[in-house]
């Protein structure tokens, strides 16, 4: 006897599929239709981001678009698993969820981690990194989670019996998953712990960036903290379990975009500013310079200092500037003895003065 199929669904629909039209179960609507919304936005930011590339031009900025390219890719994945927990659990839908949940959120949280990471040398004024150690930090972070899906899934599967991780207790099924998510959770941990290093640092122009992924993680350590403790909770009906683990998903997608992708490209074209990076030719200044000990070295001690100030007097003079000065040079003074002369008698030249006498 054919069951009847539900409101909004057609009577020929596969009953796995049944969540994703049916009214009286109308989370699995409301939840596609975010994850598709979400999904959209993803790859409109990619494409954005391609389009952008040419447009930036701080350097710095320009090495990070690769790892910020690979985290929308995530994003995207996050997306599109959400229909895999709308659609029942069973052989094909149960080795997708335990595997890319995990290597998905890994992605994300490397990617934010290699960036914070990059920010932490910007911040104190340090070389950038180049854009292929941030990529190769995001991947070397996230391969880890892959390898540990693989082996959970090999094993408990026994490499033929697809099935048996929805034939797994659901008690033990969900402990399982959350198990299988500690190495996402330590990623999570760093992350937050290295965002906040961002903001110990004299340029403060990058600071803005470790806010965005200070408060990503925040708002993402949030959302994992509710959805564990609901998927943990034995009174919970189990019913419940999918569309928890659909709300995570949708909910944590939307919360990279709107906290770290969308204030990201605000700051993307902006101009190079130069008060967040160091002054090339710092070092030539006289503050830096090391002080030389020694005896030959010693020119410039207090007692010579005044003494050539009280030689040279009006003299504008710094003994540790490494570039000509300009002197007010006094005029020189006389000190010659005036010495007596016979002044030229006015009558001299007399015509009533007889010569010879």
């Amino acid at each position: 006897m054919a069951t009847t199929a539900p409101s909004g669904c057609r009577s020929d629909l596969d009953p796995r599929y049944q969540r994703l039209c049916d009214l009286s179960e109308g989370w699995g609507i409301v939840l596609e239709t975010m994850a598709a919304a979400g999904a959209v936005t993803a790859v409109a930011f990619m494409f954005a981001l391609l389009v952008l590339v040419c447009k930036v031009q701080d350097s710095s900025k320009r090495k990070m678009l690769p790892t910020q390219f690979l985290l929308l890719l995530g994003v995207l994945g996050v997306f599109g698993l959400t229909f895999a927990f709308i659609i029942r659990l069973d052989a094909a839908t149960g080795p997708t969820r335990f595997f890319l949940f995990g290597v998905l959120f890994s992605l994300c949280f490397s990617c934010l981690l290699a960036h914070a990471i990059g920010l932490t040398r910007l911040v104190r004024g340090r070389r950038p990194l180049s854009w292929l150690v941030l990529l190769g930090l995001a991947l070397g972070f996230s391969v880890v989670q892959d390898v540990i899906a693989v082996e959970y899934i090999v094993l408990v599967t026994n490499r033929t019996n697809a099935a048996a991780l929805a034939e797994l207790p659901a008690p033990r099924r969900n402990e399982d998953f959350v198990m299988l998510l500690i190495y996402v959770l330590l990623l999570m941990a760093l992350t937050l712990l290295t965002s906040l290093f961002t903001f110990c640092g004299p340029f403060a122009g990058w600071k803005r960036h470790g806010l965005h992924i200070c408060l990503t993680t925040i708002v993402s350590i949030l959302i994992w903290a509710a959805w564990i403790t609901l998927l943990l909770i034995p009174a919970l009906d189990h019913r419940w379990d999918d569309t928890i683990l659909s709300a995570a998903l949708v909910a944590n997608g939307w919360a990279f975009l709107l906290a770290y992708v969308v204030p990201e490209f605000q700051q993307l074209t902006k101009q190079r500013n130069p008060m967040d990076y160091p002054v090339e030719d710092a070092f030539c200044k006289p503050q830096l310079m090391k002080q030389s000990y020694g005896v030959e070295n010693r020119a410039y001690s207090q007692e010579e200092i005044a003494r050539g100030l009280e030689e040279v007097g009006d003299t504008f003079y710094a003994p540790y500037t490494t570039h000509l000065q300009l002197q007010n040079r006094s005029p020189q003074r006389d000190f010659s003895i005036p010495r007596a002369q016979a002044r030229t008698s006015p009558y001299g030249d007399y015509e009533g003065r007889k010569e010879g006498s």
